[in-house]
């Protein structure tokens, strides 16, 4: 899923280009920190994972693990590695490993989240991202929450879906998703001025980021725009959406508002 491989690339981190060397000054000699050298390797991997070349990846993973036979950021990206190279069932043993060897690896629980989401595993998802969020420490935690929310919407649990979208918010003012899913959820109700509020709010984080809409979003847009008499909005959006999306669903949707 697009919203479930947008969970993957927020964990990505630089390639670090500097090399562990042995120096001699004064007749001391400083030795390569072994943990220095497993995190560069580590790093290096996903750099690689990250640019599609999984051989590359694979090849400093094992290095890592070489340093630490029991490294959870290695058996991380060795389960994404696999996952990506489409050997499901060894990447959801990876990453049980690497969260058996470090319960406290919310990146690892994170992807494994995402594996789970992507394969319909949708109540594990939710139990995962749970624990995911909750971790005060974690950097990608407003992406956690935007997650979880729309794990609890496939779960039935529409007010724990609400809070999630509304905790990701207040992390992060740009989670475009989160403010998208909140004016869904208003616009269902009813509630056209909340809708709108959150959707010019989606629509300010999507020029932000630079991220095109998508057909569900221009069809909310056009359908909030006319509610509040805006024609020119309205034909702003549907414009959109036939150039983009005339193959799609919600194209469909919009012809059938307007025989």
């Amino acid at each position: 899923m697009a919203v479930m491989r947008s969970i993957l690339a927020m964990w990505a981190c630089g390639v670090l280009l500097s090399a562990c060397v042995t120096t001699t000054t004064g007749g001391f000699s400083t030795e390569p920190s072994s943990e220095r050298a497993e995190h560069d390797f580590v790093q290096l991997a996903i750099g690689y994972f990250d640019a599609g070349d999984m051989v590359a990846a694979r090849r400093n993973v094992n290095n890592a693990l070489a340093i630490n036979s029991r490294s959870s950021q290695a058996y991380n990206v060795l389960a994404m590695v696999l996952q990506r190279e489409g050997d499901r069932e060894l990447a959801r043993q990876t990453f049980v490993r690497a969260l058996d060897l470090d319960a406290s690896n919310s990146r690892a629980r994170n992807n494994y989240a995402a594996f789970l989401f992507d394969s319909g595993e949708y109540e594990s998802a939710y139990q995962q991202l749970e624990k995911v969020a909750n971790d005060t420490s974690y950097d990608g935690r407003a992406l956690a929450f935007e997650n979880l929310g729309l794990a609890a919407l496939r779960t039935e649990r529409p007010e724990r879906a609400e809070y999630a979208f509304e905790r990701a918010l207040q992390l992060n003012g740009n989670a475009l998703r989160a403010a998208l899913e909140m004016a869904q959820i208003h616009f269902d109700r009813g509630e056209f001025a909340e809708a709108m509020n959150y959707y010019r709010r989606f629509v300010t984080s999507s020029q932000f980021y630079q991220v095109t809409q998508t057909p569900r979003s221009l069809l909310l847009g056009i359908q909030l725009e006319r509610r509040f008499d805006n024609q020119e909005g309205a034909a702003r959006y549907a414009l959109e959406l036939e150039s983009l999306y005339r193959d799609s669903q919600q194209y469909q949707q919009y012809l059938k508002l307007n025989p």
